[in-house]
């Protein structure tokens, strides 16, 4: 006989999990799920090509760090196992062909910095003292060390320093890995990347080259002698021929990046006449095809180039970002993918015809349990008649007969793409979760678009760039979705700079602003910022050089420190202690002018960050700032 209390029981829970499961289904992203997500780097292919070897790091928000496993998945796909030592899993690049000989990378000090360096008697002395530039990098001071590669004998023990006690660094300091160097296909020669500068002239110039060191001689020739911008990545084809990126102009940072290949002792542009710039490569499984990533109209996509013939050829499209390439089994490319809605995962593309296939699905579960953004392509006239294309991230669920606060990103850079990536902190989903439109507009300065497009920035950091911003939040407050009374700008960076800019020329469109190491000062700037390059390029020069039209260009017009007495609205400025790229100062002064003009303003200063927020903890409180902040001031 039937219970039918029993019945009752059972489909009032069953309706009781459908409810909790639709309810679970219709939340969106929060500051707390966005640091559960795990973080997937690819590491390479496995030594028999049949799998690929990736990394998951997890943030622990109670460790305050991240919990790092190890995983082999087939490239045909299939469950992932977890390994212990992805060492024994992937080829060691630091060996030689033979296996008898091992690079390494040792700190060599050579210079003298610290008190007990001058004064060994004085060991407990606590100064510095320097008599040049570059005395401190991204967020280190100099310590007289620089980073240097050995060959070690593994049959002798023995080790030679290749660089030969100069003041030079391998890998490049601040972010060079073991992409500086590499053995050539014989084990017989090391090739790496060595910036031959110091001092003064190193914090001006981007000049790097590639070293050829002859194991056998121990003569060291430079492969790219007279070649004066950048000139990185060396990279041998199966065959043995020799690729690199380069750039073509000293000083400039963000010039375009290209493909170039040592050929018969003639080093050609593979990319020259190409009117784009490369971010990473990897060669075919021939001398006839090299394969890049390379940003186009707001997306980084897959590319071929025929080394004979330069025919280049895109592979993938989509609205994605192809962030990495991990390497090459037969006609396939394993691949690191991110958008907008999604953190990377790691895909199979088809070199035949472009097609996808997921490998990884380490975030799935959570993106399962959330609604997600719309986002759409938006192409705005700009005020001197081109095209540009603005990203709109819509909140979940989207209404269009609401009326939404809406915010204008101001990307950083300035030379960086605004494409499909993913962002742990300046997070789209997570602010169009929050109920924000957000608009990203592809402003001046942006590579994707053509050289012109990218390289009309410089020295112009307060013109057509800042009509651009006007036009997408213009554009955007026309449609009757956009409540125009609720309207916030954003930005670190180049983008914090253009905060601080647009709030003395805004004309009452904006009701907050948030700036992170922002430009605030350009003197200041100029004065106190480890790259000297970036600001002789981009500003044109000193500001006390008053010939040069250029710089007194920028310092007078294009200065935000010289627009204080039009600030008129609330503004957040978040500032890093250890940035010495943007340094304290900018933030400081900044914080200071807000706060003797009377306006509402808060200074948010991490002692411990550099130019970024890197810290679990500290990234919560950023994000619980930020959306504090825009809920008290919009």
């Amino acid at each position: 006989m039937i219970n039918i209390t029993r019945m009752i029981r059972i489909f009032l829970l069953l309706n009781t999990l459908l409810v909790a499961n639709f309810l679970e289904a219709q939340s969106v992203m929060t500051s707390n799920r966005l640091w559960q997500l795990g973080r997937v780097s690819a590491l390479g292919l496995s030594k028999d090509a049949h799998s690929v070897i990736y990394q998951v790091s997890t943030p622990s928000v109670e460790e305050n760090n991240s919990n790092r496993k190890y995983y082999s998945i087939p490239l045909s796909g299939g469950r992932a196992s977890e390994i212990t030592d992805p060492a024994e899993w992937i080829n060691d690049r630091s060996l030689s062909a033979n296996g008898q000989y091992q690079l390494l990378v040792k700190d060599v000090k050579l210079l003298p910095v610290f008190g007990a360096d001058f004064y060994p008697r004085l060991n407990k002395s606590n100064v510095q003292i320097y008599s040049d530039l570059n005395y401190r990098h991204w967020d280190e001071w100099e310590d007289g060390a620089y980073s240097h590669l050995f060959i070690k004998d593994l049959h002798t023990g023995q080790e030679r320093d290749l660089m030969a006690q100069m003041p030079y660094d391998c890998p490049q300091k601040p972010f060079g890995g073991d992409e500086d160097y590499i053995w050539d296909p014989d084990g017989k020669n090391v090739i790496y990347v060595v910036k031959r500068n110091s001092g003064k002239v190193y914090a001006q110039s981007t000049n790097t080259d590639i070293m050829m060191y002859e194991v056998e001689t121990g003569r060291t020739i430079n492969i790219s002698e007279g070649m004066p911008g950048y000139d990185v990545s060396p990279a041998f084809s199966h065959e043995g021929t020799l690729a690199w990126m380069s750039m073509r102009r000293d000083g400039y940072e963000s010039d375009k990046n290209d493909i170039v290949i040592m050929k018969e002792s003639t080093v050609l542009n593979l990319t020259g006449d190409w009117d784009g710039t490369v971010y990473s490569f990897q060669w075919g499984p021939t001398d006839g095809i090299i394969y890049f990533n390379a940003p186009v109209d707001g997306t980084v996509q897959l590319f071929s180039v025929n080394t004979e013939t330069r025919d280049i050829k895109q592979i993938t499209s989509g609205d994605f970002d192809i962030t990495g390439m991990v390497g090459q089994a037969n006609d396939q490319m394993v691949v690191t993918r991110t958008d907008m809605n999604h953190a990377a995962e790691i895909y199979r593309v088809d070199l035949n015809n472009g097609e996808m296939k997921k490998l990884t699905s380490v975030n799935d579960e959570n993106y399962d349990q959330i609604r997600l953004s719309r986002i759409e392509r938006r192409y705005v006239n700009t005020t001197d008649n081109k095209k540009m294309l603005v990203w709109v991230i819509y909140p979940p669920g989207f209404d269009p007969n609401r009326k939404y606060p809406t915010l204008l990103y101001c990307q950083g850079g300035p030379q960086s793409a605004l494409s499909q990536f993913y962002s742990f902190r300046w997070n789209f989903q997570l602010m169009a979760a929050a109920g924000y439109i957000v608009v990203a507009p592809n402003r001046r300065g942006m590579p994707g678009h053509g050289v012109e497009w990218n390289e009309q920035i410089s020295k112009d950091h307060g013109g057509q760039v800042m009509d651009d911003y006007l036009s997408a939040i213009d554009a955007l407050a026309e449609e009757s979705f956009v409540d125009r009374d609720r309207l916030g700008c954003v930005g670190a960076s180049y983008g914090g700079y253009s905060v601080f800019y647009l709030a003395g020329i805004h004309e009452g469109r904006f009701k907050t602003f948030i700036s992170h190491d922002g430009i605030f000062d350009l003197k200041s700037m100029y004065g106190t910022t480890e790259e000297l390059f970036f600001v002789d390029w981009d500003l044109g020069g000193n500001y006390w050089d008053t010939t040069n039209k250029a710089a007194m260009k920028s310092y007078r017009e294009f200065d935000p420190s010289n627009m204080v007495a039009k600030w008129d609205t609330p503004m957040m400025i978040v500032q890093g202690g250890k940035d010495y790229r943007v340094p304290i100062g900018q933030g400081l002064e900044a914080f200071q002018a807000a706060q003797l003009r009377g306006l509402k303003s808060k200074l948010v200063y991490f002692p411990e960050e550099n130019h970024w927020v890197l810290h679990p903890q500290n990234a919560i409180v950023w994000q619980n700032e930020f959306f504090k902040w825009l809920s008290e001031t919009l």
